[in-house]
């Protein structure tokens, strides 16, 4: 009884992949990603060349949305398409993945899970933005209270380890063309496809890296146990231009970014799930 249960769940989740509706709602999804890292990729390259005022992550994105006419609109849209791509990569974390086999089939629904968890933050940031609910706390940081926990710095460590691999993984990723494995078959052939993939190389390296940092300072805040050193995407691109050559490795930084979410309208239009 258990197994025609589990059985008929998981072809009610093979069919539910393999919709139409799911399939529009996934490519209107990463457009809406795209945009979101080009915005960044434009805060990002600001700082750069000397504006400090906005905040290269995805919140200051929805604030950047949130300014424009029918800034709350689009974003609603932001939160709705993010809904989408949460909802199909829990659908691979619960059922997907059934071509892989043993340990690998797990890992790559935890992969799916982690993306989901990254979908729906930007979400929240967006519904956040949309809801004028965004304001900055000034309450202890999470990073703070995490570490007054029994053991909170070794989990502060853990937790930055866990985004410096994750960051590492994009990096390879980018550079194997592990990638092109999300294009179907026209989006990797021809002069086009080149380009995409070019695309896509830059972007996933220039992703990574930026994540890698993020992880960083987590691990440096755990050690030093000064919670206020650890931050998210702002507070690492604002690192990267207190560095030696500072604002040329930030816009090369910023270039990459923007090259991801022109990867991810690439991807809309050549999906390959």
């Amino acid at each position: 009884m258990t197994d025609r249960a589990g059985s008929a769940a998981e072809q009610m989740g093979q069919q539910a992949q393999e919709s139409d509706w799911l399939d529009k709602a996934i490519r209107v999804g990463l457009i809406c990603y795209g945009v979101v890292h080009l915005l960044i990729a434009w805060l990002a390259f600001q700082l750069a060349i000397g504006d400090h005022e906005g905040k290269p992550s995805a919140e200051g994105a929805m604030q950047q949305v949130a300014e424009q006419p029918m800034g709350e609109v689009l974003l609603w849209a932001i939160a709705i398409g993010m809904f989408f791509l949460v909802l199909w990569r829990l659908l691979e974390a619960v059922l997907g993945h059934r071509d892989e086999e043993g340990a690998k089939r797990w890992w790559k629904r935890a992969d799916s899970l982690v993306k989901a968890i990254i979908y729906g933050s930007v979400g929240y940031i967006a519904l956040q933005v949309a809801l004028h609910a965004g304001g900055s706390s000034k309450g202890r940081s999470n990073t703070a209270k995490l570490m007054d926990q029994p053991f909170g710095q070794w989990l502060v460590g853990l937790i930055g380890l866990g985004v410096v691999v994750y960051g590492a993984n994009l990096v390879r990723r980018g550079l194997s063309e592990k990638f092109k494995e999300h294009l179907d078959a026209e989006g990797k052939s021809g002069e086009t496809g080149k380009w995409y993939v070019r695309l896509g190389k830059v972007g996933y390296v220039a992703k990574g890296i930026a994540i890698a940092i993020v992880g960083g300072l987590f691990i440096y805040a755990a050690i030093e146990h000064e919670p206020q050193k650890s931050g998210g995407l702002d507070v690492a691109l604002r690192t990267v231009l207190e560095q030696p050559f500072g604002p040329l490795l930030l816009g090369a930084i910023a270039i990459g970014i923007g090259c991801y979410g022109v990867f991810c309208f690439a991807r809309a239009r050549h999906l390959s799930k």
